[in-house]
């Protein structure tokens, strides 16, 4: 992976610079996370971009079917299948210290290889063909997916995934995020 040339220099909003829904929004992030993180300064740009960003976020979250170490293989395959290296980061941080990821898995997520969790495996096998097909999945594609033990349901559950990611790659792709000191130990290198 690396890193595009920022096609666009602006600063990341602010509460105090932002739109007030968009403030709103970068208020409560600094209350739960207890920093802003960049990427959501400039999302803060289109106010409708980040409230619908941690909206699809939080109903990943909450109503997936995933556990937490599915749902962070699924938003580490997208992210490394987009080539985001911020969000690659931030996931891994969010791999490691709250969904308790094993290392290796990580590392696997991080570069696009093999998984050691058979289970995983599918699901990021799954999660990575869906982004490079366009949401064009074989019929064997499905069937690997279901035959992992996943519902149908879910793989409405991985679009959603792909979408919001989709939003957050490509706005970090679009201004280079620079990424913040929480995610810093975690930075893509080469």
């Amino acid at each position: 992976m690396s890193q595009s040339s920022a096609s666009l220099t602006l600063a990341p909003l602010t509460a105090e610079t932002a739109e007030p829904a968009a403030a709103t929004a970068l208020e409560t992030a600094a209350r739960r996370l207890g920093f802003v993180p960049n990427m959501y300064g400039y999302m803060a740009y289109a106010p409708d971009l980040l409230g619908t960003y941690l909206a699809g976020y939080d109903g990943f979250r909450r109503t997936s079917g995933f556990q937490p170490d599915e749902q962070e293989t699924v938003f580490l395959a997208v992210s490394e299948a987009n080539g985001c290296d911020y969000c690659v980061a931030a996931h891994s941080m969010i791999a490691e210290k709250m969904s308790r990821v094993p290392a290796d898995a990580i590392a696997a997520l991080r570069n696009g290889g093999p998984l050691p969790d058979p289970r995983l495996q599918a699901l990021a096998t799954f999660t990575r063909t869906m982004v490079r097909t366009a949401g064009r999945p074989s019929r064997a594609d499905v069937d690997a997916f279901l035959a992992a033990g996943f519902e149908p349901r879910q793989i409405f559950a991985v679009i959603l995934a792909i979408g919001v990611k989709t939003f957050s790659n490509y706005t970090n792709h679009i201004v280079a995020t620079k990424l913040d000191p929480a995610f810093a130990a975690y930075e893509v290198t080469a």
